[in-house]
């Protein structure tokens, strides 16, 4: 026999049907709301078994202890550190274990962005675990989802409420673009590299070397962690330094261009246009109003060359 509820020390709040339907007729509660949330700890007992699933879709954080989530034919243990996101209307149950019950923080949310983060979080919807990278941050999303809904029933809540649980799910999306923990180690280190170094010359070969990987594993995982491949990135990385540049100094455009790692300003600002849809004048001039610089103005037929 499972218990919902009634846990020693638990928070619990619930939106009154009423409410939920109310506010997800509202501008910007309609895109994600927090209908339900709580905290239960050392949940002994605990269990739901939803042969029809929920309406809303149902984030449990497990913070320690473990329990199982069966979802659909799949079957997963949920061990401190993990979290399962259970999509809308999917059959699932799940139970705390028994030798080491499960404390958790939980959250059930609706919306008109629902689909779209369940997509962007579990990439194989027959798989509801999430290794979280950070589970301070996770927990602390979403006790401030309980708090927001302590407070009180207002607009002002429910969108306390929704910010931090659009954070969280963000946070996992995120995630699960930066692949397994370990690669991802390896690909940010060397995303390190390159904020520090915008002017430096390694090549991709270097670069993989750094990661201790080959060089074609390196690039491909770089691109499925980035959404870009290396030098893109730090041609982006280079172009947001020196928009910087641009609006908060004087300095010519050529020396804007060798302090973040282009020798050569003319091709500086063909890589400028087409990242930003305007020359380095363009934009300075956008910025703050400031006189065309000679170095960017050259011919429009060498621009694209």
């Amino acid at each position: 026999m499972y218990l919902r509820d009634g846990f020693p020390g638990q928070r619990l709040r619930v939106l009154p049907r009423p409410l939920v339907y109310a506010a997800l007729n509202q501008p910007v509660l309609g895109r994600l709301l927090v209908t339900d949330a709580g905290y239960f700890p050392r949940a002994s007992a605990h269990g739901r078994s939803r042969p029809q699933g929920a309406p809303e879709a149902v984030v449990i954080l497990c913070v320690s202890g473990a329990g199982v989530v069966d979802l659909g034919d799949t079957t997963v243990r949920v061990d401190k550190g993990s979290a399962v996101v259970l999509p809308p209307g999917v059959r699932h149950r799940y139970r705390a274990e028994a030798r080491d019950p499960w404390t958790i923080w939980w959250a059930h949310v609706m919306g008109a962005d629902v689909p779209e983060f369940m997509t962007a979080i579990l990439g194989d919807p027959a798989n509801p675990l999430i290794q979280v990278r950070n589970i301070f941050r996770s927990a602390l999303a979403l006790e401030d989802t309980v708090q927001a809904l302590e407070t009180d029933e207002t607009d002002a809540s429910l969108l306390r409420a929704s910010a931090a649980m659009w954070s969280l799910l963000a946070s996992f999306a995120s995630d699960r673009l930066r692949g397994p923990a370990g690669n991802a180690d390896r690909i940010g280190l060397v995303q390190d590299y390159l904020r520090a170094n915008l002017q430096t010359k390694d090549t991709v070969t270097g670069l993989a070397r750094m990661a201790n990987l080959s060089t074609s594993h390196f690039s491909a995982l770089f691109k499925s962690t980035t959404g870009v491949s290396v030098m893109e990135y730090l041609q982006r990385l280079r172009s947001a330094r020196a928009r910087e540049l641009l609006t908060t100094t004087d300095a010519p455009i050529g020396e804007i261009a060798a302090s973040v790692g282009y020798e050569d300003p003319l091709y500086f600002s063909r890589l400028f246009r087409r990242l930003n849809g305007m020359s380095a004048s363009e934009f300075r001039r956008a910025q703050r109003g400031a006189d065309v610089d000679p170095v960017d103005d050259e011919p429009e037929h060498r621009r694209w060359s």
